[in-house]
């Protein structure tokens, strides 16, 4: 069996997610897929409560495994479950050109492969910089990736200021959003506090 783990705040959770990991499931051929809804991500502040990106992520990625994942980092998520044996974790190049600034990236490849989705014109020197940093490079594979121009940063922004984003979310995450009011800014708010 070759799990893959997909791992984010999902906030909210895109077309260009499930292009990732859509991809990864046909070229790496992985027979299980679990989405970790990060519960506190410890690089990044979240507003939107857990649960709340769990349930998104849950209808983004309806034939996967979606749990909530509690630890902030990844190598403590590896830790916590060894039953996965030797995962594939998938990341994006730009995560990638950022993996030595993780907490233990050495630990982290010594717990589960790399998956990299790459996208045509990704400069590969940045790519084989990172490579030259680790201790065991052979255990990262890569994989390309159409690029889907959508970020969550972006897709926020978009939805609390009323505009329609549905072309960039996955159907059923569109519509959780809208028969929720999610990211909606409230009646009165100026912005200042």
């Amino acid at each position: 069996m070759s799990i893959g783990l997909y791992g984010g705040s999902f906030d909210p959770p895109h077309r260009g997610h499930v292009a990732l990991a859509e991809r990864a499931k046909e070229e790496l051929g992985l027979t299980q897929l679990h989405v970790l809804v990060s519960e506190d991500p410890g690089h990044k502040d979240v507003d939107t409560p857990a649960e709340i990106r769990l349930q998104l992520a849950r209808a983004a990625f309806p034939h996967d495994i979606v749990e909530l994942d509690p630890e902030p980092r990844t190598v403590d998520t590896l830790r916590a479950h060894p039953e996965w044996g030797d995962p594939i974790f998938l990341i994006g190049a730009d995560q990638f050109s950022d993996f030595p600034s993780w907490k233990d990236p050495d630990e982290v490849l010594a717990r589960t492969r790399l998956a990299v989705a790459t996208r045509p014109g990704f400069p590969r020197e940045r790519l084989e910089a990172v490579l030259r940093t680790l201790e065991h490079p052979e255990r990262v594979l890569f994989f390309e990736l159409d690029p889907v121009p959508v970020a969550s940063t972006e897709l926020r922004a978009r939805l609390e200021a009323g505009k329609d984003v549905s072309s960039d979310l996955p159907d059923a995450v569109a519509s959780l959003i809208r028969a929720r009011g999610l990211y909606a800014r409230p009646a009165g708010y100026t912005g200042r506090a």
